[in-house]
């Protein structure tokens, strides 16, 4: 599978952004996928992960409550909604794919994913 992230920019603090991965082939549904960040000079992190139906969510504490993320299998596109944006959610922001998993798969860790996009700045000014 092929991911193209979308939506970045610019945004004030408390501002909103809603990002997308389209993903490439007939086999997004088998899929499970996920977001991760990386700051300037840090690791890359881990945001949120939905399982391949898109029944089940797990959020990083850092986002919980201010990011949601979410799936569309009919247009194979996956969504992080980011809302109250703070100065520290500046990074590029990366979508992510792993396939031959479990209906139930919700993996946090960067290295048990195989697919990944080009990733999306986003720039939360103070």
């Amino acid at each position: 599978v092929q991911l193209q992230a979308s939506g970045g920019g610019l945004v004030q603090a408390g501002g909103s952004l809603r990002l997308s991965c389209a993903a490439s082939g007939r086999t997004f549904s088998t899929y499970a996928t996920g977001w991760f960040r990386q700051a300037p000079g840090k690791e890359r992190e881990f945001v949120a992960v939905i399982t391949r139906n898109g029944a089940s969510t797990v959020h990083a504490d850092s986002v919980k409550g201010r990011f949601t993320i979410s799936r569309d299998n009919y247009k194979n596109t996956m969504y992080l909604q980011m809302n109250s944006l703070k100065p520290e959610d500046t990074a590029v922001y990366y979508c992510a794919a792993r396939g031959g998993i479990t209906y139930a798969y919700t993996s946090r860790s960067v290295s048990d994913y195989n697919y990944w996009g080009q990733g999306t700045l986003v720039t939360v000014s103070s």
